[in-house]
């Protein structure tokens, strides 16, 4: 698969690194903490949303507790606990923003996380001057799956939706940058393939994504999405 473009987005977490073993323990820390039951489907919704918004869906598990109270607990967690799984880049990912980098190819994030995590990752990866743009949960009325984030990274960069490729490893981050209007390449770290059938191609991880003149790139081994 070959795709022309004239920017591109990535999401971060799940997409740029893999963070989501630990989100999960996290997020499971949360509800074990106020007794509320919760299973593997419980934790894959809260993957690739804005944290208080997923929140506000599985409120009625968390009596007389309100949104901000739970969110302000799980982000008060110790998220250096050296028993929580590394942050590791996604094979490929680094390379591949480097790349794009180098071809001259503006470059955005648009995360659910918010701006203080947002800017701290991206630092502590090594790409965060390589970005023209960074879009985080504070930036926007309405989350992922809703398209705002993606619109404004297209806004930021000067390039209209179609002509643009954004990377997502979560089903609500596909569905946010289809409804934007964007070409949407999927990974499968966080989600099996099936649950990212909406994207336009699916592929294991960055590795197998180059970066040819005009600019364009190339998919390696994707599957395509419907």
């Amino acid at each position: 698969m070959e795709l022309t473009l004239r920017a591109v987005a990535f999401d971060m977490d799940g997409t740029l690194v893999d963070t989501e073993p630990r989100s999960r323990i996290l997020w499971a820390r949360l509800f074990d903490d106020h007794g509320a039951p919760y299973d593997d489907d419980v934790l894959s919704s809260f993957t690739g949303r804005r944290g208080r918004e997923a929140l506000a869906d599985r409120l009625h598990l968390f009596p007389g507790r309100t949104v901000e109270e739970l969110f302000q607990q799980v982000v008060g967690y110790d998220h250096d606990d050296p028993a929580l799984p590394a942050a590791e880049p996604v094979p490929g990912a680094l390379e591949l923003v480097r790349a794009l980098h180098a071809a001259g190819v503006p470059l955005a994030v648009v995360t659910s996380g918010v701006r203080r995590y947002a800017e701290e990752m991206l630092v502590s990866l090594g790409v965060r001057d390589l970005l023209d743009a960074v879009v985080t949960a504070d930036d926007v009325a309405t989350g992922k799956p809703a398209p705002e984030g993606f619109l404004a990274a297209s806004a930021r960069l000067g390039a209209p939706p179609a002509a643009m490729v954004a990377f997502e490893d979560a089903p609500a981050g596909v569905a946010a940058a289809k409804a934007a209007g964007m070409t949407c390449i999927a990974v499968t770290t966080t989600q099996p393939s099936a649950a990212l059938a909406a994207a336009d191609g699916v592929v294991a991880d960055l590795t197998g994504i180059d970066v040819l003149p005009g600019p364009a790139l190339r998919v390696r081994g994707a599957s395509r999405g419907v």
